[in-house]
Order: C-alpha cells, then sequence, then structure tokens
C-alpha cells in the first residue's frame, strides 16, 4: 500500500508537480491548489523547514534535490530563500509549519480547492 496520494499521474509528473508547488510556497509563501495537492505539498515542505533548521551541507544538497531554483523578489533563489529567511523564522517550532485552509469547489469540474500557506 502506498503511503502518498498518486493523484493520477504517474510517478515522474507527479514528482515534478510537487516540486513545482513546494518550490512556489517557498517563493510566495502562499498557493491556491487542490485540497488532495496540498495536503501533499504540506508533508513535503515540513520535511524541507526541517532540513533548513538543520542548515549542514548535507541538509543543503537534501534539499536541493527537491526545490527548484526560482528566483525571488529578493535577488535570491528559493533554496536560499528556505535557509536564510524560512528556517530562521521556525526556529523555535517543532513542527507544523504549514496551514491548509478549504475553500470550497472549483468551478468547473467542482474539484476541492484549498490555501497552503506558511504559518507565520
Amino acid at each position: 500500500m502506498a503511503t502518498y496520494r498518486k493523484l493520477n499521474r504517474r510517478s515522474d509528473q507527479r514528482k515534478a508537480m510537487l516540486r513545482d508547488l513546494v518550490s512556489n510556497l517557498i517563493v510566495h509563501e502562499r498557493v491556491e491548489t487542490t485540497h488532495a495537492k496540498a495536503k501533499e505539498v504540506s508533508r513535503i515542505m515540513d520535511k524541507m523547514i526541517t532540513l533548513g533548521k538543520k542548515g549542514t551541507v548535507e541538509a543543503r544538497r537534501d534539499a536541493a534535490a527537491t526545490v527548484r531554483f526560482l528566483d525571488t523578489p529578493e535577488d535570491k533563489n528559493a533554496l536560499q530563500k528556505l535557509f536564510d529567511d524560512l528556517a530562521p523564522r521556525f526556529e523555535s517550532r517543532s513542527g507544523g509549519y504549514t496551514r491548509v485552509l478549504k475553500m470550497g469547489p472549483r468551478r468547473g469540474d467542482a474539484a476541492e480547492m484549498a490555501i497552503i500557506e506558511l504559518v507565520e
């Protein structure tokens, strides 16, 4: 039995989509997506912030395997923002770095929509 959601995609497509969502969540700190995707991204994002809190070279390499190098408005890429800005912000917190808020059904296919954001 799989311990993750398949999201009706092949493994390579699913991995790419989740990497994009995690990277966008790091850059924008808030993303609107379906509820199932948001719950799956929440699991991955919590792992990325935990790696950021470790701050070692090994942790940076592990995070770089998941996070894409998107540019942020602060002239950094997403990986630098994760380690320099987000990880120190959650230093006193031991988990639960993201929040998933339901928005209701999407017009068109009635998929349950949600907003995933970082907890302040």
